[in-house]
């Protein structure tokens, strides 16, 4: 006798419409990309643009890899953070590096992948994958972040939020004083005050410049602890206030992690009621199997309490080249919705913090009482 057939067996026929000369992304991806990893990036559209860009949901999005030197920053990123499609960001300081490149009026150019790297180092030049440029971009982005970092309001502690917004105006004038368009995601992020923190600013060539200015005796002091617990305060304010939490991760590395560890910092570490980040949405090209972060699954995340295990059919992973993907899902959220209200989340900094401080020290006095009475 033969077994009823299962619904789970079956879904949509494929059957696509021909591709036409003119066709929208939206309409491509929703028609065209029906298995494999295409299906997977369908999938990732539909996700942040039909959930995750819901008003009451608070988008952290992650960089790693070169993606600012490809002008992703420019073509996709500034896009997104004028929509209110994100509200705060971790970074590599590699990406904010050579994104700085742009807003002072240096170039970068396309090259060939399988140049001559002795002849590009006497002519020069510097090569990122198919990315050419001149060592003199190297150069005179150093002087610049040495002249910016010299300023007399560097010279306290701050969290690299604190820091990137305040270079970011720097950035944001020289664009002015070119005459350029919006050409830095440095520059965007000050004055949309989007946060961006770097989970190792000492790993990037700012972070080496900064290494220079300590040994002439003008250290920056960026504070880590600061960095863990205003991201931690961004994510439980979101919650807090009845709001989901979401993660759009480019890549993988300390930016991943960073981002995710704010979960397991308001629930193990400050003890706070907590379940996890409601939507997970990773591209990357890192496998799962070699144990690393980077292609870490979002049921694995689940195990830590970065995922809230009630939401992981919520959670996608997207097996595609970043430089693929971005460009195509900021066309298709841009088709799909309409701009949120910025939710400056850079200003409101101190209130989040208040808020945690507040949450813990609570916990702590529940906690002395309970022992208390035993």
């Amino acid at each position: 006798m033969a077994s009823p057939k299962s619904r789970r067996t079956k879904g949509p026929k494929i059957a696509p419409d021909p591709v036409t000369a003119g066709i929208t992304v939206d309409r491509l991806v929703d028609g065209a990309f029906l298995a494999y990893n295409g299906a997977r990036l369908r999938e990732a559209c539909r996700l942040f643009a039909e959930k995750m860009l819901e008003p009451d949901v608070t988008i952290g999005v992650t960089l790693s890899g070169a993606l600012t030197p490809a002008g992703l920053g420019r073509s996709c990123l500034i896009p997104l953070l004028k929509a209110g499609f994100v509200d705060w960001m971790i970074s590599t300081g590699a990406n904010l590096y050579h994104d700085t490149h742009f807003g002072i009026g240096l170039t970068m150019h396309q090259g060939h992948w399988n140049a001559d790297d002795v002849a590009l180092r006497e002519e020069g030049i510097v090569r990122i994958f198919d990315i050419f440029f001149d060592y003199e971009v190297l150069l005179s982005t150093d002087a610049f972040f040495r002249e910016v970092m010299r300023q007399p309001e560097f010279r306290k502690p701050m969290s690299t939020a604190e820091f990137h917004f305040r270079a970011g105006r720097y950035v944001a004038e020289r664009e002015k004083a070119l005459a350029q368009g919006e050409t830095s995601l440095l520059a965007a992020a000050h004055r949309l005050e989007v946060p961006i923190y770097t989970s190792s600013p000492g790993d990037s060539s700012i972070g080496m410049n900064a290494a220079a200015l300590a040994l002439e005796g003008e250290a920056i002091h960026w504070d880590a602890f600061k960095d863990v617990n205003e991201t931690a305060a961004i994510v439980y304010d979101a919650k807090k206030r009845g709001g989901k939490s979401a993660i759009l991760i480019l890549g993988g590395g300390s930016p991943k992690n960073f981002a995710l560890q704010t979960e397991p910092q308001i629930q193990e570490v400050l003890g706070l009621e907590e379940a996890g980040h409601d939507y997970f949405l990773q591209v990357t090209d890192a496998r799962a199997d070699t144990g690393g972060l980077s292609g870490a699954t979002p049921g694995e995340a689940v195990s830590w309490g970065k995922i809230d295990p009630d939401r992981l059919p919520d959670a996608v992973v997207a097996y595609v080249d970043s430089t693929v993907a971005l460009p195509i899902l900021t066309a298709y959220a841009l088709s799909k919705r309409q701009s949120r209200p910025l939710k400056r989340l850079y200003g409101k900094r101190d209130a989040l913090m208040e808020q945690l401080r507040s949450a813990h020290a609570a916990r702590l006095t529940a906690d002395a009482a309970g022992k208390g009475t035993r």
